[in-house]
């Protein structure tokens, strides 16, 4: 059974830093690109960063600079490392992993950036 878990969510002030983690399982992981996704109330999901198996990565203007995504897959993993937070990054976070037609999404872990 495929699943993906997300943590690492919480509370943090403006210009603060947070890292997300993604575990995954049940999938050939090394094969599956793997992104982050966000969804702030009132808004649509949105790209964050993603991985390919290889290494590959791809950010949203929003993300760049102040975003790093990385995997390990020796360990069925990928992160998010967040620095430099906004208020405007407060969302629901979720980890996808895509492989052709396959698709899985985490339930999402809360990051709220507030003084």
């Amino acid at each position: 059974q495929v699943q993906v878990v997300e943590s690492g969510g919480g509370l943090v002030q403006p210009g603060g830093s947070l890292r997300l983690s993604c575990a995954a399982s049940g999938i050939a992981f090394r094969l599956y690109t793997m992104g982050w996704y966000r969804q702030a109330p009132g808004k649509q999901r949105e790209l964050v960063a993603v991985i390919t198996g290889g290494g590959t990565t791809n950010y949203a203007g929003s993300a760049k600079g102040r975003f790093t995504i990385s995997r390990d897959n020796a360990k069925n993993a990928v992160y998010l490392q967040m620095n430099s937070l906004k208020p405007e990054d407060t969302a629901v976070y979720y980890c996808n992993a895509v492989l052709g037609t396959i698709d899985r999404w985490g339930q999402g872990t809360q990051v709220t950036v507030s003084s």
